[in-house]
């Protein structure tokens, strides 16, 4: 410091200093007194002040600017406290800015401003801090001291002498400030700590913000500390791992991993994996090879070479095209069912013929990826069939008789409740515990590329956030797609065009279009009483007699006992519950062999029946429901096969609404809604009163009312219950009705013709009235069905209610009698 400065800075020659001084103004700065700091002066007006200044007294007034985006700040734009300066040294650049080399003496407070141009002058007070000696003031200056040694020890930067000056340093005004300005403060904080008045206030704000870098240097030392630590764990583990090889190498013993990568090439060359697969499996095993066994990511690419090297790359089945044979097995499993057993036989048909006549089995397609034509084989004889019916119909049981017949292997997926895509597909590599979806591996649990794979329940998939895998279901039944199948944990093409897919349904409408224009589509509507009784004898009683440990010689059903038991315990469109019920006799019988109660063959009759099996639980109601008018018997497809249902209609005193219960879907609300207004529409020509609805509400009511129902072919039946409840003619107890109607009285075709008759046998109805376009397809009703009922094909209404409600001339004679 110059003796010049020495001067002015002490206390007896402080009126060195003027009372109006040129004011610079600081841009992100704040100068402390007896600091020592370099600044840039390039702004012309600041430059022309340092240049006056030069020639003058050299002293300048510092202050910071409160918003320094402001190019030339004016008065109320600066603090007003800040510090005299005293300019030691300027050099000019280049660029016309100036080096100014400046030291802070004494803390002022702007009094006035009296300038603006050039440059802002003002008229000033010297405001030196009060220094009091307390026990207060020592206590902070120690802690202050304290905690600057912790800094410096943090800061490399910061050399060890800094400490030595600051130690030395009895005013704690000048502490502070050599503190301030040599830390990285916020110029808010800075001026705060510049415009306190008392050395206390300044020392315990200085005292806030060093605890509080010293903190974050702690924080930072320690995070920096620990991943040293690591870095050195990692290369001490390596230079061990180097130097256990090398001792096992001098020992002559095998490397571990040496091994195992040797075992993956062998399997990786033994597998017959394509081209792209290799090459993927053996960068894989590359990476293997170069990794310690301790490493996290060591047993994931272990577990994804042992899935490609254990998939059946090129394992095929061959298929036995013996069409005995596979009649045979068919009839032997499954009784009926002529239309899906043909389909096979086809299959079976054209591969022998395609083998005996040197066809190939393969063809070779050409196609264009990213411009160049790659060479892709595609089974051409590829299949997806889709067995749809109600339960208990054989759908399963059926495709593990076709893997027999076939000779192939047999694989089942069930799709009910699935919602993630992830189940089809797999999950990517990048997730922890990620496998292959289930297509893929079903194929590695089986063993063969070319097996029969049934995906069971395809019209339950679900869908939510994860994905829709019906839609992932796309590309795997697709034959000309699945051939390149690409799973999204392999992320290579695994080729399933020599699989037989097997979808089995209840219903057809849940499944999307695109998923079932994949699918040829082969329906199984349920079975008559008589194919039922022949099940039961072929197949169901034998199986039961087996499984509950008797002989064919200690029981026998007679036909009558069968029948009792489809009418009285069963009313289903399979024989699910049939063998079930049969079952339950059989157990009945292998107790009272076992207790030695009875000797020889036991005869289950119809009264053997309802001994073992109680009091029957399904019985005929059709006359019992409709016995009064208002109720009109329909015909319906549920899931479970075709049911007869019950329409019922009443009248009340009212405000001429119509109201509809039941669980009645959109298209059936619309159906009641239709069959009001023909009645009211018709209502003379019917024989009801035109008024009838002035002042009356009418319910329809469509049991069960747990059930959801929907669809357009119940019409028929509500326009009947209407006009039997509006006539008072009962409708015949026989009769059971579906069609859709119009305004017009017409009656339109609905689907599930085969299911609703076989429903209206189960429940004893004798005649079925049915639209006239649905004609063809009585063809498809068995043969034994069609003689015992009668069909009224009908155009309009009016042969429905005809054939549906009783003759007036009959209801007085029931009347009467």
């Amino acid at each position: 410091m110059l003796p010049w400065l020495n001067l002015i800075s002490d206390q007896d020659a402080i009126k060195v200093i003027p009372c109006e001084l040129p004011i610079l103004p600081l841009r992100n700065t704040v100068i402390f007194p007896s600091a020592v700091t370099p600044i840039v002066v390039g702004i012309p007006r600041s430059v022309k002040l340092i240049e006056e200044a030069v020639e003058g007294n050299r002293l300048i007034g510092l202050v910071a600017m409160q918003d320094p985006t402001i190019e030339e700040p004016g008065p109320g734009q600066v603090y007003e406290i800040g510090s005299v300066g005293f300019i030691h040294k300027v050099i000019k650049g280049s660029d016309e800015n100036l080096q100014v080399i400046i030291q802070g003496i004494e803390r002022f407070r702007i009094q006035e401003w009296i300038q603006e141009k050039p440059y802002l002058k003002a008229q000033i007070e010297l405001a030196p801090e009060q220094v009091e000696e307390s026990v207060e003031v020592e206590a902070l200056r120690r802690s202050l001291l304290d905690l600057a040694h912790r800094l410096v020890s943090l800061t490399p930067q910061l050399p060890d002498e800094i400490m030595e000056f600051i130690t030395r340093l009895e005013n704690p005004r000048y502490l502070i400030y050599l503190i301030a300005a040599n830390l990285r403060i916020e110029v808010a904080e800075a001026q705060e700590i510049l415009t306190l008045d008392n050395v206390a206030d300044k020392m315990r704000k200085l005292i806030s913000i060093l605890t509080r870098e010293v903190e974050v240097l702690e924080l930072g030392q320690k995070i920096q500390s620990e991943a040293q630590s690591e870095i050195e764990k990692a290369q001490r583990e390596y230079f061990l791992r180097e130097q256990l090889k090398a001792i096992k190498k001098e020992l002559g013993e095998a490397d571990e991993t040496a091994l195992e990568v040797q075992e993956y090439r062998q399997k990786i060359a033994e597998s017959g994996m394509p081209e792209e697969a290799e090459k993927e499996a053996l960068r894989e095993l590359g990476r293997l090879e170069k990794m310690p066994p301790q490493a996290a990511e060591y047993s994931v690419i272990k577990t994804y070479l042992d899935w490609l090297t254990e998939l059946p790359w090129q394992t095929l089945t061959e298929d036995n095209l013996d069409i005995a044979h596979a009649r045979k097995v068919l009839d032997e499993d499954h009784y009926d069912l002529t239309e899906i057993k043909d389909r096979i036989l086809e299959f079976l048909a054209v591969r022998k013929l395609r083998l005996e006549r040197g066809i190939d089995e393969e063809e070779t397609v050409e196609e264009e990826e990213g411009g160049d034509l790659s060479l892709v084989h595609r089974d051409a004889q590829a299949t997806v069939l889709c067995f749809v019916g109600p339960p208990g119909t054989g759908k399963t049981s059926l495709g593990r008789s076709v893997a027999r017949a076939l000779g192939r292997k047999f694989t089942r997926m069930s799709l009910g409740g699935v919602r993630d895509e992830a189940e089809i597909r797999g999950h990517r590599r990048t997730y922890i515990g990620a496998l292959p979806g289930r297509i893929i591996q079903a194929i590695k649990r089986v063993g063969t590329r070319n097996p029969v794979f049934m995906l069971d329940e395809v019209d339950k998939i679900g869908a939510d956030w994860r994905g829709d895998p019906s839609s992932a279901l796309l590309e795997v039944l697709d034959p000309q797609q699945n051939c390149s199948f690409r799973d999204h944990y392999l992320d290579v093409d695994f080729d399933l065009s020599q699989v037989m897919f097997i979808c089995t349904a209840n219903l057809l409408e849940p499944i999307p279009p695109p998923l079932r224009d994949r699918m040829e589509i082969l329906t199984l509507d349920g079975y008559t009483e008589y194919e039922k009784i022949k099940i039961a004898q072929g197949y169901l009683i034998p199986r039961q007699i087996r499984t509950n440990g008797l002989r064919p010689d200690e029981i026998v059903f007679e036909e009558a006992a069968l029948r009792a038991i489809i009418r009285d315990h069963t009313r289903e469109s399979g024989v699910r519950n049939l063998e079930r019920e049969i079952g339950r006799v059989c157990r009945k019988v292998a107790t009272q062999v076992a207790a030695g109660e009875i000797e020889g063959p036991l005869t289950i009759t119809p009264e053997k029946v309802r001994e073992f099996l109680g009091k029957p639980k399904y019985f005929f109601e059709a006359a019992l429901r409709t016995a009064r008018p208002g109720v009109a018997t329909g015909l319906a497809v549920t899931p479970a096969g075709g049911e007869v249902l019950f329409v019922e209609a009443a009248q009340m005193p009212g405000k001429e609404q119509l109201t509809l219960t039941g669980q009645l879907g959109d298209v059936m609300q619309e159906s009641a809604r239709i069959a009001l207004s023909y009645v009211r529409a018709k209502a003379g020509e019917l024989g009801i009163s035109p008024n009838f609805f002035e002042g009356k509400d009418i319910h329809l009511h469509v049991p069960a009312g747990a059930t959801p129902k929907d669809g357009p072919s119940a019409g028929v039946a509500m326009v009947t219950a209407l006009v039997s409840l509006l006539t008072g003619r009962s409708a015949r107890a026989d009769v059971g009705m579906t069609g859709e109607i119009t305004l017009q009285g017409q009656v339109l075709p609905i689907g599930g013709t085969k299911q609703k008759v076989l429903a209206a046998h189960r429940a004893g109805l004798k005649t079925v009235v049915l639209p006239q376009r649905n004609e063809a397809d009585l063809d498809d009703v068995p043969e034994d069905v069609r003689e015992e009922m009668t069909f009224v094909l009908a155009e309009t209404i009016d042969q429905v209610l005809e054939a549906g409600l009783e003759e007036a001339s009959d209801l007085e004679l029931a009347e009467a009698a």
